[in-house]
């Protein structure tokens, strides 16, 4: 949409945004961004957010159309398999780069929109933006997750989930060799005193088991095979950083960059491998694994080479 506004006496003098907020009804760091981003022009020339108005002035500006942070879009996103397709659940392998669901500040590919666009119609009651959500994986980590299709699986996984039956293993590339060889790691954790976007083992976080077997050491980094208790944001790699031995390739949690760089790693090398659970409405226990995507696996054989 296209406006044309005179500036009157009140905002002679007024930097671009301020005024600019105060005649749209706007924030003032939304008035800047329109600036930023070209929205914003007086005889023809763009505006810049901290150029003075002045009286009589003419302004052109285009509002953008804000899309919904929360809407889900539907995108194919190809590399997504398919592993099982229920009457009341479906299990995909979910790439590294997809979110499970939107949020805000998220722009990219969504497991939600994913299935919209291959025709899945998901019926449940949690919230618009995460329907059939039930658990999630980073957009960092690849791997098998579950949806759920309808309000009773949405119910019963659910359930399954917090009551904590269901069985999920990972398969991770920590740096160096865990002391000892297989262990639990029951520390809680938090959010990071320092940083809003991480997490930490702190005194008053949240009760956090983690579960571990070393599959195969290489010297500089080792696979092991882990299984969670709880499931924390982050939880594995906020662990594992804290025993000295972070995944390889998670810059964020204190992995070496040259290790990550030899091992052609721009991720952490973590894997959601197998998923376990109750099928809803029934007492069979079902399994589904997922194979390594071609990143870690390329990782897996570089090191395994000892490059």
């Amino acid at each position: 949409m296209q406006r044309s506004v005179q500036v009157t006496d009140e905002f002679d003098g007024q930097r671009a945004d301020a005024g600019l907020a105060s005649m749209l009804g706007i924030s003032r760091s939304a008035a800047a961004a329109m600036c930023a981003e070209g929205h914003v022009a007086s005889g023809g020339t763009v505006l810049a957010k901290s150029e003075r108005l002045q009286q009589g002035q003419w302004l052109q500006i285009e509002i953008p159309e804000r899309r919904d942070p929360l809407e889900v879009v539907a995108q194919p996103i190809d590399d997504m398999a398919i592993l099982a397709d229920e009457d009341d659940y479906v299990v995909v392998d979910k790439p590294v780069g997809v979110a499970a669901h939107p949020s805000p500040g998220w722009v990219g590919p969504t497991v939600v929109g994913g299935l919209a666009a291959a025709g899945f119609r998901i019926s449940t009651s949690g919230a618009r933006e995460r329907a059939g959500i039930v658990h999630r994986l980073d957009v960092g980590t690849s791997g098998v997750m579950v949806v759920a299709k309808t309000e009773a699986g949405y119910s019963e996984l659910k359930h399954a989930f917090k009551e904590r039956t269901v069985h999920k293993i990972y398969h991770a590339l920590v740096q160096g060799l865990p002391d000892p060889l297989n262990g639990t790691i029951d520390a809680p954790i938090g959010r990071h005193p320092g940083y809003d976007w991480r997490f930490a083992v702190t005194e008053d976080g949240r009760q956090a088991v983690t579960h571990y077997e070393v599959i195969e050491a290489f010297g500089k980094a080792t696979l092991v095979e882990v299984e969670l208790e709880t499931g924390r944001t982050h939880q594995i790699r906020v662990h594992f950083s804290a025993l000295k031995h972070p995944c390889a390739g998670d810059l964020t949690y204190g992995a070496d960059p040259k290790l990550a760089a030899s091992l052609g790693l721009t991720r952490q090398w973590l894997h959601a491998r197998t998923l376990g659970f109750t099928r809803p409405g029934t007492t069979d226990v079902v399994e589904y694994t997922s194979n390594y995507p071609q990143d870690l696996q390329y990782a897996l054989q570089a090191v395994q080479e000892g490059r």
